[in-house]
């Protein structure tokens, strides 16, 4: 079930979103990853890459956003809303969005190491589980990769001085 959806200036709106809350994750030395959820037209949950600081392998962007988006409208589920992400999943956010039955997932830049929203895997699109996932890809695609590729180009410096 292959899906991709054409992208909408909220596509660009909401990743411009997602995009900011990388940038806190890369402000505090953290691999800088960004979301958003938004639901009706508001923000409703934001998270951004926050392992190293909270010592957990569960503080990424996705999982944080759907805590916070789960306690504003009162329910796990979050249908009805979308999640923006400035790079695709990696295993546990992609279960985490399919348990969370998010319909629609934008994504900024993919991620062939690790991603499973059509990189490595697709477990947004697994038709055996009982919820997929709508995908658009590529939002604002250069400048969450250029993000990245900043960060770790930045992180090998330190690391020869």
């Amino acid at each position: 079930m292959e899906k991709q959806a054409e992208w909408t200036s909220d596509d660009i709106k909401y990743m411009k979103e997602a995009l900011k809350q990388a940038k806190k994750a890369e402000g505090i030395e953290e691999v800088p990853i960004g979301c958003v959820i938004v639901y009706q037209g508001r923000v409703i949950g934001r998270g951004y890459n926050r392992r190293n600081i909270q010592a957990s392998a569960l503080a990424h962007a996705e999982i944080l956003a759907i805590q916070k988006a789960s306690k504003k409208i009162g329910d796990w589920r979050l249908e009805g809303c979308t999640m923006y992400i400035t790079l695709e999943p990696c295993p546990m956010c992609a279960g985490a969005i399919v348990q969370a039955r998010i319909p629609k997932v934008v994504i900024g830049a993919m991620n062939p190491k690790a991603g499973c929203a059509g990189s490595i895997l697709n477990l947004l699109q697994e038709s055996r589980f009982n919820h997929q996932v709508e995908t658009v890809r590529g939002v604002l695609e250069e400048e969450c990769q250029v993000m990245m590729k900043d960060f770790f180009k930045s992180l090998r410096e330190k690391k020869k001085k």
